[in-house]
């Protein structure tokens, strides 16, 4: 029987390896051997030195299976890159291109996969020059990429596809804003989830639309934009509001990749409310490190509306590491004016309690009580106001009152609807 393990090998000049150990886990890597060398600043040849890179180089000869992959817990230069590879004679990955083989491997709509071959070429560029360099400094390395082209082919290939890519996500992005557009002039409020992968977002989506979108314990799960609306129970008489779940952050992401998902990624940037989910769960430390990793990417996406934070998993701990840790992340100056809810899109813990602090961050609202008479047109009327509006209250007398609470983008609409009807505001 064939043995589909992959082992893989980790070099790192710190002892911080549970991310990248991660990363190698959700692309199938079996670690086997970790090599740290503690230094501050990487080796300008190899990123380590050359005796810990013979100290490797002697552990995989004498392995007893085949080592698959080498992978840096950094980012190499194309030198770097080249020299590894050349010494140990194996593929070497560091941790940029660990991450696009995960969203390669998660990319299954069209926008993810344009998304993630154009992050993939911008990658490929500096590598392509440098193998560009070494061919006609006579060493004729083989193409990182695979393939037939010359290397310099090759690079002229990347720049046009690098154009093409730009162009159809452009056509993407646009398609996307009227539909955005529509969804306002409705009555549609937009909240987005964001936050550190596999922090649960996709699990709250579910909770809170009552849907089924694949969910997985793993890392970049969901690449593609999921626009669900949120259908809770002791909820549905609030304004409607649709849910955005997109591709989680990570920390020390090259702009060059932010850019490649920006498409994706300025529905955060548009909405009315981003909810930041961070899972709870692990050592406060952690939590702080991820928190201000996802509050710096809402700060570079230019978010500008109301954030709140949703700390999900606090199942996994009791009310008193609840209560430390939020003391402990508000002294850090990470809560500040935010919202900040404990809770548990497994075991359904106040969620009630997040969305009532959503709604409470919702721009724009509008509460309005209108008076109209009893006929059949304005039944239709108030289907369409339970739909495109929150319902608090409504009487039928002589004639109809009904208390609202609507997105101001939809006010005149209502009015010019009510007055139609002969109907008045009544306050």
């Amino acid at each position: 029987m064939k043995n589909n393990k992959k082992n893989a090998v980790i070099i790192s000049l710190s002892n911080n390896l549970l991310e990248i150990k991660e990363l190698a886990n959700t692309l199938g890597y079996s670690i086997v051997k970790e090599f740290i060398q503690y230094r501050k600043i990487p080796d300008v040849n190899f990123y380590i030195g050359s005796g810990k890179l013979n100290i490797i180089k002697e552990f995989i000869d004498d392995f007893s299976e085949d080592i698959d992959l080498i992978i840096v817990n950094a980012e190499l230069k194309p030198s770097q890159w080249f020299a590894l590879e050349k010494k140990l004679q194996i593929d070497v990955y560091d941790r940029i291109r660990l991450i696009l083989s995960i969203f390669e491997k998660r990319a299954e709509r069209k926008e993810a996969r344009l998304q993630v071959k154009l992050a993939q070429l911008q990658y490929e560029r500096p590598f392509v020059r440098e193998l560009i360099h070494r061919a006609r400094a006579g060493e004729h390395p083989g193409l990182m990429a695979g393939g037939e082209y010359q290397v310099d082919d090759y690079y002229e290939m990347i720049k046009k596809q690098t154009k093409k890519l730009k162009e159809d996500l452009e056509k993407i992005r646009k398609n996307r804003e009227i539909h955005r557009q529509t969804r306002h002039k409705i009555g549609f409020y937009l909240v987005s989830l964001a936050g550190y992968t596999n922090a649960g977002k996709s699990s709250l989506l579910n909770l809170l639309s009552l849907e089924k979108v694949k969910v997985e314990g793993k890392l970049f799960s969901t690449l593609s934009t999921i626009v669900r609306r949120i259908k809770n129970e002791t909820h549905r008489d609030k304004v409607p509001i649709l849910l955005t779940d997109t591709v989680g952050f990570i920390e020390n992401l090259p702009s060059w990749i932010i850019e490649a998902f920006h498409s994706t990624l300025e529905e955060i940037g548009v909405a009315d409310v981003v909810v930041l989910v961070i899972d709870g769960s692990e050592k406060k430390e952690i939590v702080e490190k991820k928190l201000r990793v996802s509050l710096n990417e809402l700060q570079d996406l230019d978010v500008t509306s109301s954030v709140v934070i949703a700390l999900n998993k606090t199942d996994l701990i009791n009310k008193e590491e609840i209560e430390i840790l939020i003391t402990y992340l508000d002294k850090q100056g990470l809560l500040n004016d935010k919202l900040c809810t404990p809770i548990s899109a497994k075991d359904k813990i106040n969620i009630d309690e997040l969305l009532e602090n959503i709604y409470k961050s919702l721009p724009n609202m509008i509460k309005m009580s209108l008076k109209f008479p009893v006929d059949q047109k304005s039944q239709a009327f108030i289907s369409e106001l339970y739909k495109k509006t929150g319902v608090s209250h409504i009487e039928y007398n002589h004639y109809i009152t009904i208390d609202i609470e609507c997105n101001a983008k939809i006010k005149d609409k209502i009015l010019s609807q009510c007055k139609a009807l002969n109907g008045v505001v009544v306050r």
